[in-house]
């Protein structure tokens, strides 16, 4: 009924085609590799293989498809379990009406999408911790990188980066790499993930 509803709120999109469903983990990974979607929008709750664990697997084959988690948990220690996971987005099920499509279209264009009341307890857990260790916040990164990487934590494209910070998509994509060496991070899960454990995500 779950997939039956969603589809019916996708195929009204234009710009959205709906290209397969599967009822469990394994099918979901299965179906990853064989038709390539832009976004996969997984369930963690599915028996054989949970969503979460169907992530991982995703992430490990190096699938392309990005991973938008969908979930009944308002919980902020399962949404940095699917970023660890390697997924791009988490959106409860009880909002999938109002922010499903803007999700799914942040998450295809390379962004991460949050809903506001995670992203805000991520802030302020941050700082708290920023607080009581009294340490550099961002690890020596300069100003402008901490711009670039708060922007791409927030969901936009190089090109909006750019725009925004009067920057060519060539100089953004050498900050992040600058980014990625100075704090020893190999994957664009992994900026993430730190973008998301400092807080810079505006709500």
């Amino acid at each position: 009924m779950l997939r039956a509803g969603l589809r019916s709120l996708l195929e009204r999109e234009p710009d959205i085609e709906v290209v397969g469903e599967a009822g469990d983990g394994l099918e979901a990974v299965r179906q990853a590799k064989e038709l390539s979607p832009d976004v996969v929008v997984m369930d963690l709750t599915m028996p054989r293989m949970d969503g979460m664990e169907a992530t991982r697997e995703m992430t490990r084959l190096g699938l392309p498809s990005k991973v938008l988690a969908l979930t009944m948990h308002d919980d902020e220690q399962y949404l940095c379990r699917v970023i660890e996971a390697g997924g791009a987005g988490y959106i409860l099920k009880s909002s999938a009406d109002t922010d499903l499509m803007a999700a799914i279209r942040t998450v295809s264009q390379g962004g991460v999408f949050l809903y506001a009341s995670a992203a805000t307890g991520l802030l302020r857990d941050y700082l708290e911790r920023a607080r009581s260790a009294g340490a550099d916040p961002f690890d020596g990164l300069s100003q402008r990188e901490v711009q670039v990487l708060r922007l791409t934590a927030e969901g936009y494209s190089n090109q909006e980066i750019g725009r925004q910070l009067a920057l060519s998509t060539k100089t953004v994509d050498s900050y992040r790499g600058r980014i990625m060496e100075k704090l020893d991070l190999h994957h664009r899960s992994e900026l993430i993930h730190y973008a998301l454990r400092k807080g810079l995500l505006q709500t």
